[in-house]
């Protein structure tokens, strides 16, 4: 527990690790896993993840069993990596509106951060509710993104440059977002760790798909860097339909 106040007031950029570790370790004994949400050990701690809402904050947020700083650590561009993305997406059933009820599909998005934007040394998915200019935004956008291409967009964020491509899937099970970033822009980018990237949920023209994000710090005409708080607001549309499966963890 005090490993989780640490967390929520920033005291120490280990914080977020000994949480994981102290979730794992009360799974192992109590196959609870408190203080966290969900453990998944399935894959043994090496391919596992926790699922947590972290104290005074208003998202969740999913983070490896395994040692991985954040988003420029090469085990995440391995063709076997964990699905990250795709556990984070299905994390989706822990969030809520104000009535309690599960988010639209199309309203919620997973964020990593860049070193520049994050406060822990432990690689996390930001799991939440698009601010609501953001989710127009998108919405508005993705029609004209190329499937399986890049895109250069400069209307999601005021003076932000992103880089998107659309996938059609329901979810991200065959997809993986490190690496088709990483593959991107590896000539455009020397440092992995400066680059952001969202993962949000879209329909268009009745079908159901994702848009991949990325910009990173330095990016031509952006401004700043980018980072969850420009992108996830505090609260989930209360017009949520119960669209959201049920996560099962063991």
């Amino acid at each position: 527990m005090t490993a989780f106040v640490a967390f929520a007031a920033g005291l120490h950029r280990q914080a977020l690790w000994q949480v994981v570790r102290a979730c794992v370790a009360d799974f192992k004994l109590t196959t609870a896993p408190y203080p966290c949400l969900a453990v998944n050990l399935s894959g043994g701690e090496e391919r596992g993840y926790v699922v947590l809402r972290p104290p005074l904050t208003h998202d969740l947020i999913l983070s490896p069993t395994r040692r991985i700083v954040g988003i420029e650590d090469p085990f995440l561009r391995l063709p076997d990596a964990p699905a990250y993305f795709d556990a984070a997406w299905r994390a989706r059933s822990f969030l809520a509106d104000a009535g309690g009820r599960p988010p639209n599909r199309d309203s919620v998005a997973l964020v990593v951060n860049s070193a520049a934007e994050r406060t822990q040394d432990q690689l996390h998915i930001h799991i939440g509710c698009l601010l609501p200019t953001v989710q127009r935004a998108i919405a508005a956008t993705a029609p004209r993104v190329q499937i399986a291409g890049w895109t250069q967009l400069t209307s999601v964020v005021q003076h932000i440059v992103f880089w998107g491509m659309r996938i059609r899937a329901t979810d991200l099970a065959e997809v993986d977002p490190f690496r088709l970033v990483a593959g991107e822009f590896a000539d455009k980018v020397r440092d992995m760790g400066n680059l952001t990237i969202m993962v949000a949920a879209v329909r268009v023209e009745g079908e159901d798909g994702f848009l991949i994000l990325a910009s990173y710090l330095g990016a031509p005409h952006s401004w700043w860097s980018v980072g969850d708080n420009e992108l996830i607001g505090p609260h989930c549309p209360t017009d949520a339909s119960p669209d959201a499966p049920p996560l099962h963890d063991g």
